[in-house]
């Protein structure tokens, strides 16, 4: 039953444990039969970045993510659907953002995911500053063409 999902999404400071938010969305539902999941990570972009600096606006960054991952059980036959995105400093190598995705078959699964993803990376109210190894603060990361690109394959027609 798509209608009874309900999106679990959190934009927080703190890290998450990919593990725990796999269980929590899959503990007792043998009706499960796929599990997907993206887990972003901060890149060191080469020994150049030490820290991405994440903001976003409260309260509108959730409702968005939410919105979009609705979306997402509108489209698939989805068992669940987590999406979490960090802000604040982050470190090379912690984390930024986990998609969870859960259905009965694989193929809902993987594109559900790869679908919120590529919301997250193109749309979702969040703005990325580079901070520099070598000390320097570093500017706004710009949106790139590609990820609005994959992103756009999703557009519905609009007669639908």
């Amino acid at each position: 039953m798509a209608g009874a999902v309900v999106p679990v999404v959190r934009v927080e400071a703190q890290d998450f444990d990919v593990a725990a938010e796999i269980a929590r969305l899959t503990q007792g539902r043998a009706d499960i039969g796929a599990v997907v999941t993206f887990s972003g990570l901060c890149r060191d972009e080469q020994g150049t970045l030490s820290a991405l600096e994440l903001e976003h606006y409260p309260g509108m960054a959730e409702a968005e993510i939410a919105r979009i991952a609705a979306e997402a059980v509108q489209r698939w036959p989805l068992q669940g659907i987590t999406a979490i995105h960090r802000h604040g400093k982050i470190r090379p190598g912690e984390n930024i953002v986990l998609v969870v995705a859960a259905s009965v078959h694989r193929q809902a699964a993987f594109e559900a995911a790869d679908f919120l993803m590529d919301y997250l990376k193109s749309q979702a109210p969040f703005w990325k500053k580079e901070h520099h190894a070598d000390g320097s603060e570093g500017g706004w990361v710009e949106a790139k063409e590609k990820d609005e690109q994959a992103a756009g394959r999703w557009k519905r027609p609009p007669s639908e």
